[in-house]
């Protein structure tokens, strides 16, 4: 019986290692899987990686060319910027000097009309002060004749005659008004 437990034991098969036959189909169903999945799914996966791969890439660029456009209208919006300043300031230095040329302007016709009024008043005083002396003197003259009528005894009617004593008379009144005029000046500056 030992003998039979021997050959028993040496035809039990060892649970932990398969059989032969196992071993072998199990080989060739992994083989035909592996055939299949490196034929069919690697290459589906492979494109699929290779696709995603490109449209990340893709996005990369698009996104760098965005950035790129949008430096670039940076720069732009900046530079107009600076020109819009630039031409304000011009603007801004332009109305400057045109406001102080009207200033000026306005200044001078304002004093050329002062001067044209002061003239205009001055010619205005002359020609009512020789009408007042005009009259003064055609009163004078008559209050004259009317007195010296009245000393005399005589009418002086004759106009030549009448003239000429009026006349000199107010250049005689005029004589010594000028004289007392330096007399007096001369006295203050003796004091």
């Amino acid at each position: 019986m030992h003998n039979a437990l021997i050959i028993a034991a040496e035809e039990t098969h060892n649970p932990l290692i398969p059989p032969v036959y196992d071993i072998v189909w199990s080989l060739v169903a992994f083989v035909i899987i592996f055939l299949v999945f490196w034929r069919v799914v690697t290459p589906r996966i492979t494109k699929m990686l290779d696709e995603r791969t490109e449209a990340i890439e893709g996005g990369i660029k698009k996104a760098e060319a965005a950035q790129e456009q949008a430096a670039a209208a940076l720069d732009e919006y900046n530079k107009q910027l600076a020109e819009a300043r630039t031409e304000a300031s011009r603007i801004r230095e332009q109305a400057r000097s045109d406001a102080n040329a009207i200033g000026n302007e306005l200044r001078e016709q304002a004093q050329a009309d002062a001067a044209r009024i002061t003239a205009n008043a001055q010619a205005q005083i002359e020609a009512e002060r020789q009408s007042a002396v005009q009259s003064l003197r055609s009163e004078v003259g008559t209050l004259a004749l009317d007195l010296a009528s009245g000393v005399i005894g005589e009418s002086l009617k004759d106009d030549a005659k009448s003239t000429a004593v009026v006349d000199r008379f107010l250049a005689d009144l005029e004589a010594s008004q000028g004289s007392s005029a330096q007399g007096s000046s001369s006295q203050a500056g003796e004091h």
